[in-house]
């Protein structure tokens, strides 16, 4: 703040100004009105309450649309290169709940067979589980240790058997853990009825937050929900920041919505480019020698 700020500043409520020994505090919330106390902000409450949401919601769009720097499964720890959103490219080591990519995968197993070494971790470097047994009991190592991705994992797994209370109580907790994933498939059960009642709003709720986190099917289905409602301009807007995280449905849906007339020429040009690059940003000589080696097996 400016000196000149600083003099002109006081409290919303009491209209004290700022001096040196009365320090001014922002509202919590919108970050507009200025209080000298809680006893202050308290009183003002009433008065600022619209300004205050409608601040709030402003904020939430900026930071709902803003693109995100990655998806939500960022770095391959070893190698550093984005982990791509095909999950199939990538590996859950039960020993440290961490994804690796392929090609980290594939080249650590190829040390391992050279050196004629029991194969290790290439992250933990503890020996794989030699069983999907001693997997199970890795995995529940980590979820008694309070590892976010394995309590994740664990309420995934009870949501495909159909063990939908028990998925919501560890989905929910992982979801307030900051999860992505969670945030996502909570977002899908309440927006598809899976195992619990349909509630739109808190499906939204649950898609945002794993859009914000950089979750490219919340965002996909974000744009769908946007369409369905009429909100086209909002559709499109999810859609393209989708894409441009390598997410093909997206891409597929700007490019029939641009057959329709409803995409611009430049919003479609631009997302393919976007795409693109968010697919070759997650490629490496290793993936591609893992994914030859899969190829030829």
């Amino acid at each position: 703040m400016s000196a000149d700020n600083k003099a002109d500043a006081c409290c919303a409520a009491c209209g004290i100004k700022e001096v040196d020994d009365i320090k001014l505090k922002n509202c919590n919330a919108c970050f507009l009105a200025k209080y000298c106390g809680v006893e202050c902000q308290k009183n003002h409450r009433k008065q600022h309450k619209k300004e205050c949401k409608e601040r709030m919601a402003e904020l939430r769009e900026e930071l709902l649309f803003k693109q995100p720097e990655s998806s939500h499964f960022g770095d391959c720890p070893i190698c550093f290169v984005p982990l791509s959103i095909d999950i199939n490219k990538s590996a859950l080591s039960s020993c440290c709940g961490v994804f690796i990519c392929d090609g980290c995968s594939y080249a650590n197993q190829m040390k391992d067979a050279r050196s004629k070494r029991d194969p290790v971790c290439p992250f933990c470097r503890q020996p794989y589980a030699s069983s999907n047994a001693e997997a199970e009991r890795n995995a529940m190592k980590l979820f008694k240790a309070g590892n976010l991705t394995a309590i994740r994992q664990k309420g995934c797994e009870a949501k495909i058997v159909h063990n939908y209370g028990r998925a919501m109580e560890l989905l929910t907790k992982a979801a307030n853990m900051g999860d992505a994933v969670a945030h996502c498939e909570l977002a899908n059960m309440y927006g598809f009825g899976g195992g619990v009642e349909k509630d739109t709003k808190k499906a939204v709720y649950h898609w945002e937050e794993a859009a914000i986190r950089g979750n490219p099917e919340a965002r996909f289905n974000l744009g769908v929900n946007a369409a369905r409602n009429s909100k086209f301009d909002r559709a499109v807007k999810h859609w393209i920041i989708a894409a441009s995280q390598g997410y093909d449905l997206a891409l597929e849906k700007l490019k029939e919505w641009y057959h329709m007339g409803t995409v611009r020429k430049e919003d479609l040009t631009s997302a393919l480019r976007a795409h693109q690059a968010a697919i070759d940003s997650t490629k490496s000589p290793q993936r591609e020698e893992a994914a030859t080696a899969d190829r030829s097996c």
